[in-house]
Protein backbone atom coordinates (compact mmCIF):
# COMPACT_ATOMS: atom_id res chain seq x y z
CA UNK A 1 0.00 0.00 0.00
CA UNK A 2 1.20 3.44 -0.90
CA UNK A 3 2.17 5.84 1.65
CA UNK A 4 1.69 8.82 0.08
CA UNK A 5 3.06 12.24 1.30
CA UNK A 6 0.53 15.59 0.93
CA UNK A 7 2.48 17.13 -2.58
CA UNK A 8 2.12 13.76 -3.89
CA UNK A 9 -1.82 13.32 -3.15
CA UNK A 10 -2.30 16.46 -4.27
CA UNK A 11 -0.69 16.11 -7.77
CA UNK A 12 -2.41 12.68 -8.19
CA UNK A 13 -5.68 14.28 -7.45
CA UNK A 14 -5.28 17.28 -10.10
CA UNK A 15 -4.36 14.51 -12.35
CA UNK A 16 -7.52 12.16 -11.78
CA UNK A 17 -9.76 15.76 -12.06
CA UNK A 18 -8.17 17.06 -14.86
CA UNK A 19 -8.55 13.64 -16.82
CA UNK A 20 -12.08 13.17 -15.50
CA UNK A 21 -12.44 16.84 -16.88
CA UNK A 22 -11.17 16.14 -20.29
CA UNK A 23 -13.89 13.01 -21.05
CA UNK A 24 -17.28 15.11 -19.93
CA UNK A 25 -15.83 18.40 -21.55
CA UNK A 26 -15.70 17.66 -25.51
CA UNK A 27 -16.25 21.07 -26.55
CA UNK A 28 -14.74 24.29 -24.22
CA UNK A 29 -14.65 26.90 -26.32
CA UNK A 30 -15.01 27.96 -29.58
CA UNK A 31 -11.94 29.94 -31.28
CA UNK A 32 -11.08 31.65 -34.82
CA UNK A 33 -8.17 29.85 -36.25
CA UNK A 34 -6.95 30.94 -39.71
CA UNK A 35 -10.33 32.52 -40.30
CA UNK A 36 -12.31 29.68 -39.66
CA UNK A 37 -14.41 29.17 -36.35
CA UNK A 38 -13.10 25.97 -34.43
CA UNK A 39 -14.42 23.76 -31.43
CA UNK A 40 -11.94 23.18 -29.24
CA UNK A 41 -11.82 20.32 -26.35
CA UNK A 42 -10.13 21.01 -22.93
CA UNK A 43 -7.59 18.48 -24.46
CA UNK A 44 -6.80 20.47 -27.22
CA UNK A 45 -6.66 23.79 -24.77
CA UNK A 46 -4.59 22.51 -22.20
CA UNK A 47 -2.28 20.50 -24.31
CA UNK A 48 1.13 21.54 -25.43
CA UNK A 49 1.19 22.30 -29.07
CA UNK A 50 4.64 23.36 -31.19
CA UNK A 51 5.27 26.46 -31.51
CA UNK A 52 4.35 26.24 -35.75
CA UNK A 53 0.66 25.80 -34.31
CA UNK A 54 -1.88 28.90 -33.91
CA UNK A 55 -2.85 26.66 -30.62
CA UNK A 56 -0.11 27.54 -28.70
CA UNK A 57 -0.08 29.25 -25.72
CA UNK A 58 2.72 29.51 -23.69
CA UNK A 59 0.54 28.39 -20.39
CA UNK A 60 0.54 25.31 -22.11
CA UNK A 61 4.03 24.63 -20.59
CA UNK A 62 2.45 24.06 -17.42
CA UNK A 63 -1.14 22.42 -18.53
CA UNK A 64 -0.28 19.73 -20.42
CA UNK A 65 1.82 18.03 -17.71
CA UNK A 66 -1.86 17.31 -16.14
CA UNK A 67 -3.80 15.89 -19.26
CA UNK A 68 -3.57 12.52 -20.34
CA UNK A 69 -3.76 10.82 -23.36
CA UNK A 70 -5.74 7.59 -21.77
CA UNK A 71 -6.36 5.78 -18.88
CA UNK A 72 -3.39 3.67 -19.36
CA UNK A 73 -1.12 6.46 -20.15
CA UNK A 74 -2.60 8.13 -16.24
CA UNK A 75 -2.40 5.03 -14.69
CA UNK A 76 1.30 4.44 -15.90
CA UNK A 77 2.34 7.84 -14.41
CA UNK A 78 0.64 7.36 -11.30
CA UNK A 79 1.70 4.64 -10.12
CA UNK A 80 5.34 5.75 -10.56
CA UNK A 81 4.51 9.04 -8.62
CA UNK A 82 3.17 7.31 -5.71
CA UNK A 83 5.82 4.61 -5.79
CA UNK A 84 8.62 7.51 -5.90
CA UNK A 85 7.73 10.67 -5.34
CA UNK A 86 6.90 9.83 -1.42
CA UNK A 87 10.40 9.65 -0.39
CA UNK A 88 11.48 12.23 -2.13
CA UNK A 89 9.15 14.71 -0.74
CA UNK A 90 10.28 13.44 2.65
CA UNK A 91 13.90 13.94 1.72
CA UNK A 92 13.63 17.43 0.48
CA UNK A 93 10.45 18.56 2.38
CA UNK A 94 7.50 19.89 0.37
CA UNK A 95 8.16 22.60 -1.11
CA UNK A 96 11.95 21.81 -3.02
CA UNK A 97 9.36 18.73 -4.01
CA UNK A 98 7.08 20.80 -5.79
CA UNK A 99 9.36 23.07 -7.57
CA UNK A 100 11.55 20.15 -8.77
CA UNK A 101 8.54 18.48 -10.17
CA UNK A 102 6.87 21.33 -11.66
CA UNK A 103 10.52 22.17 -13.15
CA UNK A 104 11.21 19.29 -14.46
CA UNK A 105 7.66 19.23 -16.13
CA UNK A 106 7.74 22.75 -18.14
CA UNK A 107 12.12 21.75 -18.55
CA UNK A 108 10.75 18.37 -20.72
CA UNK A 109 7.93 20.57 -22.32
CA UNK A 110 10.34 23.28 -23.17
CA UNK A 111 12.87 20.91 -24.89
CA UNK A 112 10.28 18.88 -26.41
CA UNK A 113 9.30 21.77 -27.98
CA UNK A 114 12.46 23.23 -29.15
CA UNK A 115 13.20 19.92 -31.21
CA UNK A 116 10.02 19.65 -32.28
CA UNK A 117 10.57 23.27 -33.52
CA UNK A 118 13.59 22.82 -35.31
CA UNK A 119 14.19 18.93 -36.60
CA UNK A 120 10.44 17.93 -36.99
CA UNK A 121 8.42 18.82 -40.28
CA UNK A 122 4.98 18.11 -38.73
CA UNK A 123 2.59 20.36 -35.94
CA UNK A 124 1.89 18.06 -32.83
CA UNK A 125 0.94 18.59 -29.62
CA UNK A 126 1.94 16.62 -26.00
CA UNK A 127 0.10 15.96 -22.72
CA UNK A 128 1.14 13.81 -19.63
CA UNK A 129 3.28 13.90 -16.67
CA UNK A 130 5.92 11.72 -18.09
CA UNK A 131 8.53 14.09 -18.40
CA UNK A 132 8.12 15.01 -14.88
CA UNK A 133 8.05 11.60 -13.79
CA UNK A 134 11.17 10.78 -15.25
CA UNK A 135 12.58 14.13 -13.74
CA UNK A 136 11.62 11.75 -10.16
CA UNK A 137 13.16 8.76 -11.57
CA UNK A 138 16.58 10.46 -11.97
CA UNK A 139 16.75 12.24 -8.85
CA UNK A 140 15.90 9.44 -7.04
CA UNK A 141 18.68 7.55 -9.06
CA UNK A 142 21.12 10.48 -8.41
CA UNK A 143 19.64 10.40 -4.74
CA UNK A 144 19.28 6.42 -3.79
CA UNK A 145 21.36 5.24 -6.37
CA UNK A 146 22.07 1.42 -4.47
CA UNK A 147 18.74 1.31 -3.31
CA UNK A 148 16.83 -1.85 -4.71
CA UNK A 149 13.37 -1.04 -6.21
CA UNK A 150 10.83 -3.36 -7.19
CA UNK A 151 7.64 -2.48 -9.31
CA UNK A 152 5.09 -4.13 -10.74
CA UNK A 153 6.19 -3.99 -14.12
CA UNK A 154 9.57 -5.00 -13.37
CA UNK A 155 8.80 -7.47 -10.27
CA UNK A 156 12.87 -8.34 -9.52
CA UNK A 157 15.10 -5.43 -7.71
CA UNK A 158 17.03 -3.23 -9.45
CA UNK A 159 19.29 -0.52 -7.78
CA UNK A 160 17.43 2.76 -8.35
CA UNK A 161 20.78 4.20 -10.28
CA UNK A 162 19.66 1.69 -13.14
CA UNK A 163 16.21 2.11 -13.17
CA UNK A 164 15.58 4.92 -15.07
CA UNK A 165 17.61 3.54 -18.29
CA UNK A 166 15.28 0.66 -17.73
CA UNK A 167 12.32 2.53 -17.85
CA UNK A 168 13.72 4.86 -20.57
CA UNK A 169 14.55 1.54 -22.72
CA UNK A 170 11.19 0.10 -22.03
CA UNK A 171 8.94 3.00 -23.54
CA UNK A 172 11.09 2.96 -26.66
CA UNK A 173 10.52 -0.77 -27.08
CA UNK A 174 6.51 -0.13 -26.24
CA UNK A 175 6.30 2.69 -28.65
CA UNK A 176 8.95 3.05 -31.52
CA UNK A 177 6.53 4.86 -33.89
CA UNK A 178 6.64 8.65 -32.74
CA UNK A 179 3.44 8.73 -30.39
CA UNK A 180 5.49 8.50 -27.29
CA UNK A 181 7.00 11.94 -26.79
CA UNK A 182 10.32 10.30 -25.91
CA UNK A 183 12.24 13.57 -26.38
CA UNK A 184 10.44 15.02 -23.32
CA UNK A 185 10.94 12.16 -21.45
CA UNK A 186 15.00 12.98 -21.89
CA UNK A 187 14.05 16.26 -21.33
CA UNK A 188 12.64 15.78 -18.10
CA UNK A 189 15.11 13.46 -16.85
CA UNK A 190 17.99 15.63 -18.13
CA UNK A 191 16.50 18.77 -16.20
CA UNK A 192 16.53 16.55 -13.34
CA UNK A 193 20.15 15.81 -13.41
CA UNK A 194 21.07 19.63 -13.98
CA UNK A 195 18.88 20.63 -11.15
CA UNK A 196 20.43 17.68 -8.57
CA UNK A 197 24.14 18.69 -9.23
CA UNK A 198 23.24 22.07 -9.08
CA UNK A 199 21.73 21.65 -5.08
CA UNK A 200 24.69 19.51 -4.56
CA UNK A 201 24.55 16.55 -1.90
CA UNK A 202 24.22 18.98 1.47
CA UNK A 203 21.55 20.86 0.34
CA UNK A 204 18.63 18.25 0.99
CA UNK A 205 15.93 20.34 2.62
CA UNK A 206 14.29 23.56 1.59
CA UNK A 207 11.87 23.93 4.06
Amino acid sequence: MFQLTPVVRNLIIINVIVFLLQQIIPVAVTRTIEGEQVALSLTQLISLWSFKFPLFQPYQFFTYMFAHGGFMHILFNMLALASFGPILEQTWGDKKFLFYYLATGIGAGVIYTLVNLYFSPGVGSMVGASGAIYGLLMGFGLMYPNMEVSMLFIPIPIKAKYLVFIMGFITYLLDRSGSVAHVAHFGGAFVGFIIINAWGSGNRNWR
